[in-house]
């Protein structure tokens, strides 16, 4: 996961070190040269003191060296430079990129260095706490706890899916359900993705596999009225959850968008989740985005993290919607679905 970023990461991570460590070891500036005295009145004369002892003078010096050593804005310029072609080659958002720059000049420049602080540790410091702060969301958002509250008001929580063609959403849900289903809760499915061919059939043959119950209409038949069927069914048999898959769509569809804002109307969700591929980069982000606008999210699903060599997507999504990330495929099996926790791509990133 995300090895080219990491590669770069890594390369940015040892060319600072270096830069750290040589700072470190710079010869102590030379004094200024004293100006001439001016005369003065004769001093009263004072009992001489004894001369410093050289090993006192010694400390003196190796004390204002190690004090005065900070790095500059000029001396970390260019592995900023490199370290901002890293973030834009991995696709990361040209505003998270600048973020990130930021962060790590915040945390290091006229930082002082002492003489035994370790370079690398330093550098590895700023970087993580640079990526850590993209990576923490302004708001919070927990699934189960939705699930919770709702079911203490004795309600199914109603989750909506949103996506574009093809990036893993109807499996993304599926997995979903997996996960819910094994931690004690009853899950229901909607099929509204009635657009698609085949797509309510794709949405039966998981559940089988998965042992929850679908409802469905007729390819063709209206979405609204089929997420709207699934949630009077579920307060009916004491379901805890619908989960609504919907057509993928692209943001440009004008008629598909439409029908998303009638489902949200109809439904009037607990939660709206964006399923995103990471393979997609920056365009993951710009359909967030555009779903964001057209009917707010409250979190994003990213999928095929395990083949995402880039990480562009995971480190801009959160920042650019001010939406959190929830969960990460992680692979092709039911159970390859996690909750996302920034330690995660951070142990990922910088794993030696």
């Amino acid at each position: 996961m995300f090895e080219k970023l990491k590669q770069k990461l890594r390369a940015v991570k040892d060319k600072l070190a270096g830069r750290i460590q040589r700072k470190k070891e710079e010869p102590e500036s030379k004094p200024e040269e004293p100006k001439p005295e001016q005369p003065e009145p004769k001093p009263e004369v004072k009992p001489l003191a004894p001369p410093e002892h050289p090993g006192v003078t010694r400390v003196r010096r190796a004390i204002k060296k190690m004090v005065h050593r900070r790095l500059s804005e000029e001396d970390l310029q260019d592995i900023l430079w490199d370290l901002h072609v890293a973030l834009l080659e991995s696709d990361t958002a040209l505003p998270v990129a600048e973020q990130i720059i930021q962060a790590v000049k915040s945390e290091l420049v006229n930082r002082e260095i002492g003489l035994r602080d370790d370079a690398r540790e330093l550098a590895e410091q700023a970087l993580r706490a640079a990526v850590r702060r993209v990576l923490t969301p302004s708001v919070r958002v927990n699934i189960l706890e939705t699930i919770e509250r709702r079911r203490a008001e004795g309600q199914p929580a109603v989750i909506v899916f949103f996506g574009v063609n093809g990036v893993g959403k109807t499996t993304a849900i599926a997995k979903l359900a997996k996960y819910l289903s094994d931690r004690g809760y009853k899950v229901l499915l909607a099929a509204s993705d009635t657009f698609r061919a085949a797509g309510i059939e794709q949405l039966e043959m998981h559940a089988a596999r998965i042992g929850v119950p679908v409802i469905k209409q007729r390819r063709g038949a209206d979405a609204a009225a089929v997420a709207y069927d699934a949630i009077a069914h579920a307060r009916a048999r004491g379901f805890d959850v619908v989960l609504v898959d919907t057509a993928g769509r692209m943001q440009t569809d004008v008629d598909l968008m439409e029908e998303m804002k009638k489902i949200v109307r109809v439904t009037k969700p607990d939660l709206k989740i964006f399923v995103g591929d990471a393979l997609a980069g920056n365009d993951a982000v710009e359909q967030a985005l555009a779903f964001e606008r057209a009917v707010g999210i409250d979190g994003a699903i990213l999928c095929k993290m395990d083949a995402d060599a880039r990480g562009g997507a995971a480190l801009s999504i959160s920042q650019v919607t001010g939406k959190p990330i929830l969960m990460l495929g992680t692979g092709q099996r039911y159970e390859d679905l996690v909750e996302f926790k920034p330690e995660l791509i951070l142990s990922a990133l910088f794993a030696n």
